[in-house]
């Protein structure tokens, strides 16, 4: 797995990064309490475009990125896990 955060990657290193993982789904954290999931369509301009799981297109600005992660399965996910109020 690759992980790579921001405090130790520049912009440019980013990009070349998400340039190199082209048609892999991955995970994409950029701060609060969710990520976003997609298949990496193309990086360009300094926009990551993902395709998400509705075949959706997702814009990401990859200057905010913070941490970057290959996608281990569909029901595995980043963050917080919602409270459903039962006990």
């Amino acid at each position: 797995m690759q992980v790579l955060t921001g405090r130790n990657a520049c912009p440019t290193f980013m990009q070349e990064l998400l340039e190199k993982m082209v048609g892999r789904k991955i995970d994409v954290y950029c701060g609060g309490a969710s990520s976003l999931r997609g298949e990496v369509i193309k990086v360009e301009g300094g926009v990551l475009h993902l395709k998400d799981n509705d075949q959706k297109l997702v814009f990401v600005a990859v200057a905010k990125i913070t941490v970057v992660w290959d996608a281990r399965d569909d029901d595995h996910r980043a963050g917080f896990v919602p409270f459903s109020g039962e006990k």
